[in-house]
């Protein structure tokens, strides 16, 4: 959802407080369209991230609840691209959509980021994620470091402008985070470093 991170998808770069350079994409234009969505499904922490330490977001379609999230308008070959890097490996070739646009999923492997999923449309056009092939119910939950919470709190507040305490109830309830983040621990390790930005005020329902 944060704008600075999917510039290091598109163009290169390493992320602010991440321990990897990504290489970018074949096109690195930035996205024609960005809005804010909401998706079915569930956002959780599990597994232990190479470029974060701590447990990784997923997203599981067939959780309870819905996820913000942000829908950008891209080409077929910066999805590809941007899923190759988190797949482990690099841009250079057009993933095959055809199984996803016609059956909602597309499992190309099993890694951890290795599943594609189709949302349906929006505009008219499908909308693609991807993410681990199990299910919430089956993750090996792990609690996020707080570099990793204050990227993705970036991005509510860049997407949807929620205000700090929404943005920390929400993050601090997600399954991996429960039990190991409050709202004052949260509040007290990531908002000091968002330079203001977590103070913004949200406007949209929780």
């Amino acid at each position: 959802m944060h704008a600075e991170r999917l510039t290091c998808y598109l163009g290169g770069g390493r992320p602010t407080d991440g321990a990897r350079e990504y290489p970018g994409c074949r096109d690195g234009r930035p996205p024609r369209r960005s809005v804010p969505v909401r998706l079915p499904g569930s956002l959780y922490f599990a597994l232990e991230s190479r470029v974060w330490g701590g447990g990784m977001a997923f997203y599981d379609p067939h959780g309870p609840g819905t996820t913000p999230a942000r829908a950008h308008l891209l080409t077929a070959g910066q999805f590809s691209d941007i899923a190759a890097q988190e797949m482990g490996g690099g841009p250079g070739a057009d993933l095959d959509l055809g199984t996803v646009l016609r059956t909602g999923r597309d499992q190309q492997g099993p890694g951890r980021y290795q599943t594609l999923v189709c949302l349906g449309t929006l505009d008219g056009l499908p909308v693609l994620t991807f993410t681990a092939p199990w299910t919430l119910a089956e993750a090996e939950l792990n609690a996020p470091r707080a570099r990793y919470l204050r990227t993705i709190a970036a991005g509510l507040v860049d997407a949807h402008g929620w205000s700090a305490r929404r943005t920390a109830v929400y993050l601090t309830t997600r399954p991996g985070a429960t039990g190991h983040w409050t709202v004052k621990s949260f509040y007290a390790a990531i908002a000091p470093r968002t330079g203001g930005s977590a103070s913004a005020t949200g406007s949209g329902r929780s």
